[in-house]
């Protein structure tokens, strides 16, 4: 018989959780949804392509993590980590990068067609002291794919233990 594998989050310093997201109002407009719909998949390329390239010694680290993409009812939903507030705010305002041309590009759209589709993020820094998590039996994702995992008893045996342990 086998036992169940648990695992936690590898450890962290200092961890941003970042959703982003849109909201389609007018589902028969997708002329006016799908530019900010394939806005996102061009920025997700592009931080994965800077975090490998930094990997290799290639590339300035930019500081994102991972993500992980949801589908809501009221349209497609990314959680992000990232390092530090500082990185991604740094990412935000990158000339170069693909996400200032794209919130250009909707301000302009939103400006001209007012409620046809609303994007929206929410940005928690976390210090690594106020993370839990726990993956059983392969479950891997979210913090652990973005960081790595350790055994769970490397944090402890349960919730409380590892709320606050390093």
């Amino acid at each position: 018989m086998h036992r169940a594998a648990y695992l936690t989050h590898a450890p962290v310093d200092e961890l941003v959780v970042f959703h982003i997201g849109m909201t389609v109002h007018q589902p028969w407009r997708p002329d006016l949804w799908m530019p900010v719909a394939a806005a996102m998949p061009r920025m997700l390329r592009e931080l994965y392509r800077s975090k490998a390239a930094h990997a290799r010694g290639q590339a300035d680290d930019l500081g994102f993590l991972s993500a992980h993409t949801l589908m809501g009812g009221t349209g497609p939903w990314v959680v992000q980590y990232w390092k530090s507030t500082a990185h991604l705010y740094t990412y935000a305002r990158m000339t170069s990068g693909e996400h200032l041309p794209a919130w250009r590009a909707f301000n302009v759209a939103a400006r001209k067609h007012p409620g046809a589709v609303g994007i929206w993020h929410e940005t928690y820094a976390v210090p690594a002291e106020n993370i839990e998590t726990i993956y059983g039996n392969g479950a891997e994702l979210g913090l652990a794919k973005a960081v790595g995992s350790q055994p769970l008893t490397a944090r402890g045996r349960t919730a409380r233990e590892r709320l606050g342990t390093r």
